[in-house]
């Protein structure tokens, strides 16, 4: 998708920031599934879902530029974003229920 953009300055700084944001989420997860302890998958599963928030975000700005259509990234991104708040109310509730 983002190889179909054609070239601006302010095209590139975005599409530069969703990349990195991207692939962020793909590393902070794997470091999240190698969590030592679940208080620490929670820590690193929260950079996880800033992560993919940020991606929302850039593909937002895509999509109100009319650069793209980006319909089904907005789709994934938000659906992953679910998954990980669901992950997220999981674990909480898991330490919460650990501490009682």
């Amino acid at each position: 998708m983002i190889e179909q953009i054609d070239y601006s300055i302010t095209k590139k700084v975005v599409t530069n920031q969703l990349v990195r944001a991207a692939t962020s989420v793909g590393a902070n997860y794997r470091a999240a599934c190698r969590a030592r302890s679940d208080r620490e998958f929670i820590a690193k599963l929260n950079i996880v879902l800033e992560e993919i928030d940020e991606c929302c975000f850039w593909l937002e700005i895509i999509q109100a530029k009319n650069w793209q259509i980006v319909e089904f990234q907005m789709k994934e991104a938000n659906e992953l974003t679910a998954i990980f708040v669901s992950s997220l109310k999981s674990m909480n509730l898991k330490l919460l229920k650990s501490k009682i």
